[in-house]
């Protein structure tokens, strides 16, 4: 039987941003340098494929540090931590290699230096998110975490002319705007960031979306069920009226989803590798007639240093 065509847009940019690049490379130089076991506690990024990858070179995968032998090397996950992690870490001995990704660390320094001229932090994230409980355990002060505008109605400071406000950096400046313009509503005097300091990946990707659902008919996006980023690509399809739906790997693929598509949109959240996105497209080949194109819709070039105790490992 004959196969229908089927053209697949591949969003650039998609998957992997700089920072999960540079988390990802951390563990593998940590594991080419040390003899000894290497732990990382959390998942570096949120996506199993990655992790099983790592587990497979050797990489240990633990949720707390007590899981972890006194002195032993130590890789903190992208996602960042509190400083009663980093603290209980020191009392161990662990050798750390922080790779949080440098974007939240910014964060972390932004609500620390509000934090120590007295105002409360309002942190805009989503409540139980590694990044979120990393950073509300990195300042000193208050912490008001709001998600939604009815957050925003309810939040009762001690001081309404001393609030500065912080985001997480998987949200882009579309999902917080509304949000930062209620909070500027009801407390004029409120400080914050300049929207630069926003995840540029997040921003792109979502970007990337929003000039796809003009052509697509279906949107795909490969990504773990569990990544904020990649949920919220789907939702911006969806959104705009094109049926889209996240999917973890190829295997996941309903048929169904495709019924009378012609132009299928793919792209990838920032956690998720392209390996996923090549088994995608295998997987559309054997069920369509195929044709692939790049869908440039931002250029992405950003970069990050790796720790200096692992530069000079290649």
């Amino acid at each position: 039987m004959e196969k229908q065509p089927l053209q697949v847009l591949l969003a650039k940019p998609r998957g992997f941003c700089a920072g999960v690049v540079r988390a990802v490379d951390i563990v593998d130089r940590a594991l080419m340098k040390f003899d000894e076991p290497v732990y990382v506690r959390h998942e570096i990024v949120h996506n199993k494929t990655v992790v099983e990858n790592l587990k497979a070179k050797g990489a240990i995968f633990v949720e707390e540090l007590d899981e972890i032998p006194d002195g032993a090397v130590t890789i903190f996950s992208a996602h960042g931590v509190s400083r009663k992690v980093e603290d209980g870490a020191e009392q161990r001995g662990l050798s750390v290699i922080d790779a949080t990704c440098p974007l939240v660390s910014k964060v972390h320094n932004e609500a620390q230096r509000y934090s120590r001229k007295g105002y409360e932090i309002v942190l805009i994230g989503h409540r139980g998110h590694p990044e979120v409980v990393g950073t509300t355990g990195q300042v000193p002060g208050k912490v008001h975490l709001v998600s939604t505008l009815e957050d925003v109605a309810l939040l009762e400071p001690k001081d309404s002319e001393k609030l500065a406000y912080v985001t997480q950096t998987t949200l882009s400046v579309d999902d917080t705007r509304h949000i930062i313009d209620a909070l500027r509503n009801r407390f004029p005097e409120i400080v914050g960031p300049d929207v630069k300091d926003i995840c540029y990946a997040t921003q792109n990707r979502q970007s990337a979306v929003r000039m796809m659902v003009d052509q697509a008919d279906v949107i795909l996006v490969v990504g773990a069920h569990y990544s904020s980023n990649s949920n919220r690509l789907r939702e911006i399809g969806e959104e705009a009226g094109v049926s889209s739906y996240l999917i973890p790997y190829a295997d996941a693929l309903e048929p169904d989803w495709l019924k009378g598509a012609k132009i299928v949109g793919v792209t990838a959240g920032a956690s998720a590798p392209e390996e996923l996105v090549l088994g995608l497209v295998e997987r559309l080949s054997e069920l369509y007639d195929v044709s692939v194109k790049d869908f440039e819709a931002i250029e992405e070039n950003v970069q990050f240093k790796l720790p200096k105790e692992l530069a000079d490992v290649v």
